[in-house]
């Protein structure tokens, strides 16, 4: 089945876009990865507008074992996204155990990745580009930053389509190069 990784920064529209690509089904599983709602006001408001905008014959399903949801899956599965669902894995382990929690991390990704090599209905993931802007002067934004980055070139690699939004501009990076793993080697001339 498709696999479509849709990334971008924060309020490109992104998620209203991966919605666009699922509204032919009229059943589809709305992963939230994010918090619940609670005492912050402003992440309370963004939760009621995104279910605001669902329709009716989807299911929000709130978990952090996407690989599971991805398995079980009878009709499309739309993930809203990647980077939440990064720190709450985190928030879970701890952020004053960045070891930890990187190997919860791998440990996670290598069964999204499983899950979304056999995938038996479309999948659309939402994620965030967070490496556009400065270093993070601190350990725990370089992990976030770079667990997150990571996270996003595999889940590309093994993606049929990826698409950047920007600025509410879908560019569709399907066809273009992919960098590879490992440098080539260069060739010395004398």
């Amino acid at each position: 089945m498709t696999v479509t990784l849709v990334t971008g920064p924060v309020r490109s529209g992104k998620s209203r876009h991966a919605e666009d690509l699922l509204s032919a089904h009229p059943e589809v599983v709305y992963l939230a990865t994010g918090p619940q709602p609670g005492t912050d006001p402003e992440w309370t408001a963004r939760v009621a507008e995104h279910r605001a905008r669902r329709p009716s014959g989807w299911t929000t399903v709130e978990s952090l074992d996407i690989a599971a949801v991805i398995r079980r899956a009878e009709q499309p599965v739309l993930v809203d996204c990647l980077g939440t669902w990064v720190t709450r894995l985190v928030d879970d382990v701890g952020w004053d155990d960045l070891a930890a929690a990187g190997l919860a991390l791998a440990a996670a990704r290598d069964a999204l990745l499983s899950a979304l090599a056999t995938a038996a209905v479309p999948v659309v993931l939402v994620t965030n580009e967070v490496g556009w802007g400065v270093v993070p002067p601190t350990a725990s934004g370089r992990f976030f930053a770079d667990e997150l980055g990571r996270l996003n070139a595999a889940v590309s690699g093994r993606a049929d389509a990826v698409h950047l939004v920007v600025a509410g501009r879908v560019l569709d990076l399907t066809s273009a190069p992919v960098v590879p793993e490992h440098p080539r080697p260069r060739t010395l001339r004398a």
